[in-house]
């Protein structure tokens, strides 16, 4: 007796990889997280989650194979706590930037904008040629951007690696700093945990912070990141740099 074939439609590659990785990750993200992580797969920006880069109270940061609509071999995807409180913390950020006015002060809508600010922040920093992340996607608390690194290995921060040219790397901070400036923007948390070195050069990450010149605290912000990263460049290695004479730099 011949075999009855089944009607049912079997799903598509694409469809099937997605269920395999909510088999992966249930039970580490709650469902509106899996849902907002089915949307880049499902726009095509990564096609697999490797495995976690970092894990921090605020997000945790995921090394992923790209998908079609991502030219490079990887991705990452910073996914945000949303059951974290600190973000409440954050708030001065948000209110005043003339982008995000009337927010709501709760926890799960102050994240869904720090995303959206950070994705926002990258496309500035993009557009203006500043040497940072390429923000590929967005969605609720998932943000999908550019590797830095080489074979799938991120670069390391600032932080833990010797400089052969550390003058050169500073000029190269100040530089992109001076860039955001003209474009506008203030990255706001300024540190040698958040550049990471490529090949001998900074690249600027975690522009969450980041806020326009019109934000009421945009000046006060500009003065402690040049003060953060002059105070970390002349402890290490023994530069010094006039404070006033980089901040003219970066606004001039």
């Amino acid at each position: 007796m011949a075999r009855r074939v089944s009607k049912r439609k079997m799903p598509d590659r694409d469809d099937f990889r997605v269920k395999e990785q909510w088999k992966i990750e249930e039970g580490v993200f709650d469902r509106k997280t899996m849902m907002n992580i089915e949307k880049v797969f499902t726009h095509g920006i990564v096609s697999r989650m490797i495995h976690i880069i970092s894990k921090g109270k605020e997000a945790d940061v995921y090394l992923a194979e790209a998908g079609e609509k991502v030219s490079e071999m990887y991705a990452v995807l910073k996914i945000f706590n949303q059951e974290n409180t600190s973000f409440k913390r954050r708030t001065e950020y948000v209110k005043g930037d003339p982008r995000f006015d009337g927010i709501k002060a709760d926890v799960k809508s102050i994240i869904r904008i720090w995303c959206r600010k950070e994705y926002g922040n990258l496309k500035i920093a993009e557009e203006a040629q500043v040497s940072a992340p390429k923000p590929y996607y967005f969605r609720g608390n998932v943000l999908a951007m550019q590797l830095i690194g080489d074979d799938g290995v991120p670069a390391p921060i600032l932080k833990n690696i010797g400089l052969e040219d550390p003058e050169k790397v500073l000029d190269e901070i100040v530089e992109n700093m001076k860039r955001l400036y003209s474009a506008n923007l203030v990255h706001g948390d300024m540190s040698e945990y958040n550049v990471l070195i490529k090949d001998g050069m900074p690249f600027l990450i975690d522009i969450g912070q980041g806020v326009s010149l019109g934000h009421p605290k945009a000046n006060e912000f500009l003065e402690r990141d040049v003060t953060n990263i002059l105070y970390y460049f002349k402890k290490r290695y023994g530069i010094e740099r006039n404070h006033e004479k980089v901040v003219s730099q970066i606004k001039s």
